[in-house]
């Protein structure tokens, strides 16, 4: 059993800042269990383009109010809590925050926690040596 707080994650390599956006990694893939799990606040005004060409990711917003929309299909659609939001087609999309947005993402497969977004928002695929099982 894993049981891990916010607060152990805080400030340390699990938690990754940038300007418009804070992701702290709760479960990533060296835990070996099929996915990955953060809590992301998106800053209020800020618009952020994002790819995930290698994985699929769940978004379920918590607090906050802004938009999202698909850039395949040009459709906007609004983001308040209890809002989810499935990037099921590796969906290239652009968030914009009215307010400050807490969300808790799942990632399939696991980011491993050391993948940065690329010129066009897209992570790597990296993966992570697991042990072999006892």
């Amino acid at each position: 059993m894993i049981v891990r707080t916010l607060d152990e994650i805080t400030d340390t390599d699990a938690d990754v800042k940038s300007e418009n956006w804070r992701s702290k990694r709760i479960i990533l893939a060296k835990e070996g269990v099929g996915f990955s799990v953060h809590e992301t606040t998106l800053y209020a005004g800020t618009e952020s383009r994002f790819w995930y060409a290698n994985h699929i990711e769940a978004v379920f917003i918590t607090k906050g109010e802004g938009t999202i929309t698909d850039l395949g299909t040009g459709e906007t659609h609004e983001l308040a809590p209890g809002t989810i939001y499935l990037l099921n087609d590796h969906d290239q999309h652009i968030v914009r925050p009215r307010t400050e947005i807490t969300c808790v993402c799942v990632f399939n497969p696991p980011v491993t926690g050391r993948e940065v977004h690329d010129e066009n928002g897209v992570y790597p695929l990296v993966v992570e040596e697991l042990p072999e099982p006892a």
